[in-house]
């Protein structure tokens, strides 16, 4: 337990350097926020100053940073430049999006990866094992995006089955109790909206769940060739086990140790929002949060993100560390 306290304690300044960074870079970006908010509108020089000044935008770099941090350490984000709410209100609202993607992405790709790894390496060097290989590494150079737009031509354009965006048809009135869809809808008792919000979500898991796939089935393939050939599977083999049990217990339990460290980073990235996928589809997440507070010049909102980004990462990887020493106990935390 002291071991997870001393990595917790770790990601504290890792957040924050991350978080500084991004202050830094985003400051350099061409543009002004002041002047982004308001557009082409007839305002007078000093109404640009007086809402500079209210930002704090007309501070020096370094106090703007130290006003930055010293809300940090409140545990207060700041306010959106843009759309005058709380920040943390604003990544709370579409955490849960964001969330609920990432677990039906992973659960696509599991289904997927798992098998056909396995398969893959039960047959290595037949033309089934090939054909995996082949397929993967089409499936690896292929952009998320891209094969989001290919599913949404023909599964919403062609066969009109999918809906494009969105969590739920507008006309779709759902009371928004813990900000997971599917779960509101379920505590509603309304099994139509459920549908609606379980259509919508198929195509951007599916995009991301397919892509996501194919580096995890290579990853399962390569871990178990090697591990099929290890003393223990022909130990367990020698004593008569089923095949099923000698794969699945001896060799799948092992072999999911890279896998696992694929899928930790992947979650992380997911975590913090797919942003092109989630623009793409019109998916109220924090990725695309991220991608209009960017256009907008919303510095407050991007640092913050970006710190949640890191935390994020440190949080799946410890618990990534922690399964390591489950599947395998000579591995020390």
């Amino acid at each position: 337990m002291s071991k997870v306290i001393k990595r917790l304690a770790a990601a504290v300044p890792v957040a924050l350097g991350v978080a500084i960074v991004a202050f830094l870079f985003l400051r350099f970006l061409p543009g002004d926020p002041v002047e982004i908010m308001l557009g082409d509108t007839n305002v007078t020089q000093q109404q640009i100053d007086a809402l500079r000044r209210e930002m704090n935008l007309d501070k020096p770099l370094l106090e703007q940073l130290w006003l930055f941090l010293a809300g940090v350490a409140r545990g207060d984000l700041g306010y959106s430049l843009v759309k005058n709410q709380p920040v943390a209100k604003l990544i709370l609202d579409t955490l849960p999006a964001t969330i609920e993607l990432t677990f039906f992405t992973v659960l696509v790709a599991i289904v997927i990866a798992l098998p056909v790894g396995i398969v893959s390496a039960l047959r290595a060097g037949s033309w089934l094992d090939r054909l995996v290989l082949g397929t993967t590494l089409v499936g690896v150079s292929m952009p998320a995006f891209w094969f989001g737009l290919l599913l949404i031509l023909l599964f919403s354009v062609e066969l009109g089955v999918l809906p494009t965006s969105g969590r739920i048809p507008a006309g779709v009135l759902v009371e928004a109790r813990t900000g997971f869809m599917l779960l509101d809808t379920l505590l509603a008792g309304d099994l139509r909206a459920f549908g609606a919000a379980l259509r919508h979500l198929v195509l951007p898991s599916v995009t991301l769940g397919v892509v996501f796939s194919v580096v995890l089935a290579r990853v399962v393939r390569s871990s178990m060739v090697e591990v099929m050939g290890r003393d223990y599977v022909t130990t367990a083999r020698s004593k008569g086990l089923p095949e099923r049990v000698v794969v699945i217990k001896h060799a799948l339990r092992n072999a999911l140790i890279p896998a696992l460290t694929v899928t930790g980073l992947q979650i992380g990235e997911l975590l913090g929002g797919n942003m092109i996928v989630e623009t793409i589809f019109s998916w109220p997440g924090l990725g695309r949060l991220v991608v209009s507070s960017i256009f907008a010049r919303d510095y407050v909102v991007v640092q913050a993100s970006v710190m949640l980004y890191a935390l994020t990462y440190v949080a799946v990887n410890l618990v990534v560390d922690v399964l390591y020493t489950y599947l395998n106990p000579r591995i020390e935390l």
